[in-house]
């Protein structure tokens, strides 16, 4: 099995999205890292944001895992603030910290997102797609959810679990 983990970007830590999330981290064994919970600040030229916590969570990704799921939910059409901030910041890792940068190509990449449409925008998973290829790694799979009163609805439940297999 594949080692990995899931980096949930949501403004609501114990929201939909955290709920779809543990789903899959359930069934797969990953640990679950809320961006909500550390200090990271957005993409500095001048890179005076070098004490934040993102150096020390991309150094542990690229350190322990293989693939790295990112779980978001769709705001205005697109990823959260803070997953966007948090792809910012990857610019990091080609500018100042190359050698953690060089660690990210062959990671293996998917994306889950969770919102109250049942289907996404076309171009929801571009900037996911084009980092990858960027980057040097591999986009595996993506699934989109939605949580009907408080709960996974069967037919979610059956695409997350095609997912969590195209993962396996």
């Amino acid at each position: 099995m594949k080692k990995g983990i899931i980096i949930l970007g949501s403004a609501n830590s114990n929201g939909e999205t955290k709920k779809i999330a543990s789903f899959v981290a359930d069934k797969l064994n990953y640990p679950i890292i809320d961006l909500k919970t550390k200090n990271i600040s957005e993409f500095d030229y001048e890179f005076k944001n070098r004490n934040d916590d993102f150096h020390p969570l991309i150094e542990e990704i690229v350190r322990n895992y293989n693939v790295i799921i990112f779980a978001t939910p769709v705001y205005w059409y697109s990823m959260s603030g803070i997953m966007k901030t948090f792809f910012d910041r990857i610019s990091d890792c080609l500018k100042i910290e190359k050698e953690t940068g060089r660690k990210l190509r062959g990671l293996e990449i998917a994306v889950i997102s969770c919102g109250s449409d049942k289907v996404l925008k076309d171009g929801f998973h571009m900037p996911f797609i084009e980092t990858a290829k960027y980057l040097g790694m591999h986009y595996i799979s993506d699934v989109h959810c939605w949580v009907e009163n408080g709960t996974i609805p069967i037919s979610v439940q059956n695409e997350l679990n095609k997912f969590i297999t195209s993962i396996e």
